[in-house]
């Protein structure tokens, strides 16, 4: 069965089109069963109704045309209950619905598996027999794990528009709307610009042509270039390899000719896609017909050939880097992933959005684009990405929302809205020199998160009381090796003295997990649970030393450094830090011939062993922060890079808000100050409800500022106290969070949370 799924799989993946592929799969199953009847029904969504899609045994003139309900028919009762239904008499059952336009009369025992893609149903696959009998164990285990591996490309075509009411004539530019999960609050309009990573072939987007010649002038080069290195590899390996292996280069300046791949790829230029989309796509050509091959010695070419193209596409795509590329105003950036350091890299003022098909609403790169205040969702898998260069698109990110090729009313409404938000954060700027105090007198000193030099200017300007949080680890990231102790000296001064006298608390490095160094690559199969922070700085004491002499030379003459270190789990690692601070301050005195007073030292709480030992760790030094972000994902054992588990992470859950009154109950027992500066601090209602367990400090990104002043002006401390008794005893995340909700609709706040939901001209954007 294994062997026959595989063929099944590689079929599908070949086929040129969804109907195509819907055939080979009715054919195929009809075969491996030996049965009478396999169908196809898949699900449009417009008419709400299940249509026959591909058929095996019943009447070829009914796919297109025949259709079923919701609820409508054991096809609908499959879709209905999400699960297989398997009968040996299909019409004695009181959902059986008999269709004279398919023939079915005859059939009597009825196998239907539900086609699901995140939970949705997409359609039903369904198989039948003339005799009497229910189907075998085996038989239900065979079509239940080929719906699961089909639906990726039944869900691939829905994103495509293909599943769009399945009886009219297609439109590829048609409206479109994507689901994901928002990165960064906010909405923008504009044109599409693919991001894909070096190398990839499989991400390189179709782009039409310019300028036929300079494409061909460029694949000539790359392919040279391969040639060359084809040559000097098959050279190098006379003396280790046999006549007959070394033949295998021979073959591959062969497949570089022009009758071959070369000739292939200029035929696809002509066609009117540039160079690395030709590429792309005469790859994917190749590749679909080894996949195919029955012999497993010819299958094993497929890597081949991918490695050949991956080679021609690193020599193309260095003729046409990123940050040669001219980007637009108001550019979306479109990717599968798209790296911190690729967007650091990219003009800021250009980018009006990001929408990624992978990534969770608290990945590295999800929190440095809050910090600069970019619209952005991730997570949307079925984004089509190699599609989509410069279509036109809305990003609804307070409502993880993506609108690709938008009708002229939505766009005339989410305009409007545009405005609306622009006068809403006008207003705002009427908080910017208010202190932030509840309307009974509470104080809550508010720090902004940094990372970049474009986030100190707003900070100030939206009236930050110090730095709650340096990243560091964003300098390491922009460059192409580790940055040299002047760089680093250089960079902090200008952070430390842009808000002198105020507090800047310098996370020290911490790579690992999400955050990894082009030139220092970690690779491990569970990151998150890995070699990060601490962990590596302390295995590495000379870039932790290199990092902590810079900071302290900064520092000289302005003494408002403060100094944090993440994903602390132990005393230990807490002891061994200090000793390399105090070393790397003796150095610095002794090197600069001036007294450096020692820098409060503080640590930040993101596992559950630091939380549960807390006091201990507390009592080691000055200060402590709560990352919100990482202890989240650890208590609730959920990845926030991953998008399939997204919906899991919660900064409302029971457990998270219990645990954190317990660092701050702990903390302030020992009389140490707590703060804390992961994205909780930036939300609204979190904010609430963290000023009322008495955090001492609230960090989070510049344009989150104005936001939170004004909710701390407007919500009395009373209020805060009252919320959070009420949350503390409920058990429902979701319900913490309806109820937080509601109190700030109650108190006119409603549209700095969800700014989209008001309704414009009568009506919400659908």
């Amino acid at each position: 069965m294994l062997d026959i799924l595989r063929k099944i799989v590689q079929e599908v993946d070949s086929a040129s089109t969804l109907l195509s592929a819907l055939d080979v799969i009715v054919e195929n199953v009809q075969d491996a069963l030996n049965t009478e009847v396999c169908s196809i029904y898949l699900l449009d969504e417009r008419s709400n109704r299940y249509v026959l899609m591909a058929t095996r045994g019943l009447n070829p003139d009914a796919v297109g045309v025949v259709s079923l309900g919701l609820s409508e028919g054991l096809v609908g009762l499959v879709g209905q209950r999400e699960e297989l239904i398997n009968l040996e008499e299909a019409a004695a059952h009181p959902k059986y619905r008999y269709l004279p336009e398919t023939g079915e009369e005859r059939y009597n025992s009825f196998l239907g598996v539900p086609i699901m893609h995140r939970r949705k149903v997409l359609g039903v696959l369904v198989v039948q027999q003339q005799d009497k009998r229910r189907f075998g164990e085996s038989e239900e285990a065979f079509l239940v794990t080929l719906s699961a591996q089909i639906s990726g490309v039944v869900a691939h075509a829905r994103a495509l528009g293909q599943l769009d009411n399945l009886h009219a004539p297609k439109n590829v530019n048609s409206p479109r709307i994507f689901q994901g999960v928002a990165g960064a609050s906010g909405i923008a309009m504009g044109r599409a610009v693919v991001i894909y990573p070096p190398a990839d072939i499989d991400s390189v987007p179709d782009r039409a042509v310019e300028d036929i010649d300079s494409e061909l002038t460029q694949l000539n080069q790359a392919l040279n270039a391969v040639r060359a290195e084809m040559q000097m590899l098959g050279n190098k390996m006379t003396e280790s390899l046999m006549p007959e292996e070394r033949a295998l280069f021979d073959v591959y300046l062969r497949m570089l000719d022009d009758n071959a791949l070369g000739g292939e790829i200029v035929e696809k230029i002509h066609a009117g896609n540039w160079a690395q989309g030709a590429l792309r796509g005469v790859i994917d050509e190749h590749m679909q017909s080894f996949a195919a091959m029955d012999d497993p010695y010819l299958r094993e070419r497929m890597a081949d050939v991918r490695d050949l193209g991956r080679r021609i596409l690193a020599h193309l795509q260095r003729q046409t880097s990123t940050t040669s590329r001219d980007f637009a105003e108001h550019s979306i950036l479109i990717g599968e992933e798209i790296s911190t350091a690729t967007l650091v890299e990219i003009p800021i003022e250009s980018i009006a959005a990001i929408v990624t098909t992978t990534g969770a609403a608290n990945s590295h790169m999800a929190i440095v684009a809050r910090a600069l205040g970019i619209p952005t969702v991730v997570g949307v898998a079925e984004l089509p990405v190699t599609s989509l260069d410069d279509a036109e698109m809305i990003v609804d990110a307070y409502q993880s929302r993506v609108y690709v090729h938008p009708s002229r009313e939505l766009r005339k409404r989410y305009k409007e809205i545009i405005r609306e938000e622009r006068q809403l954060v006008a207003g705002l700027d009427a908080y910017r020199d208010l202190p932030a105090e509840t309307p009974d007198g509470h104080k809550v000193v508010l720090y902004v998160n940094t990372g970049l030099m474009a986030d100190v200017a707003r900070a100030r300007d939206r009236g930050a009381e110090g730095v709650g949080l340096y990243r560091s680890e964003i300098p390491f990231m922009l460059r192409d090796r580790f940055p040299s102790e002047e760089e680093q000296r250089t960079i902090y001064r200008q952070q430390l003295a842009a808000f002198e006298p105020r507090p800047v608390t310098m996370r020290t490095l911490d790579i690992g997990g999400d955050k990894d160094l082009p030139y220092f690559p970690i690779n491990e199969v569970n990151p998150a649970l890995g070699w990060r922070g601490i962990r590596i700085t302390l295995d590495h004491p000379e870039i932790f030393l290199v990092q902590m002499r810079a900071m302290l030379k900064a520092s000289i003459g302005l003494n408002n450094l403060q100094i944090m270190l993440p994903m602390v789990s132990s005393v230990f690692e807490i002891e061994e830090a200090q000793h390399l601070v105090h070393r790397a301050l003796t150095e610095v005195q002794e090197e600069e011939k001036v007294e450096i007073p020692m820098p409060k030292l503080g640590i930040m709480i993101e596992v559950p062993a630091a939380l549960l030992q807390i006091r201990d760790l507390a009592s080691l030094v000055d200060f402590v922060s709560v990352g919100s972000n990482d202890l989240t994902q650890y208590l609730l054992a959920v990845d926030r890079n991953n998008s399939r588990v997204a919906d899991l992470y919660t900064p409302y859950h029971p457990a998270v808000l219990r645990a954190l009154q317990y660092i701050v109950n702990e903390c302030h027992a020992i009389g140490k100050t707590v703060g804390i500066c992961g994205e909780m601090a930036g939300d609204p209602g979190t904010a609430i409800l963290l000023m009322a367990m008495g955090f001492d400090s609230l960090s989070m990104s510049a344009s989150n500022l104005l936001k939170i002043r004004k909710v701390v002006r407007t919500v009395p401390l009373a209020t805060g106290k009252r919320l959070l008794t009420q949350a503390l005893g409920v058990d429902n995340a979701a319900v913490i969070r309806s109820m937080m909700e509601l109190e700030l609709n109650n108190l006119g706040l409603w549209d700095i949370v969800r700014p989209t939901q008001r309704p414009v001209g009568g009506k919400l954007p659908s």
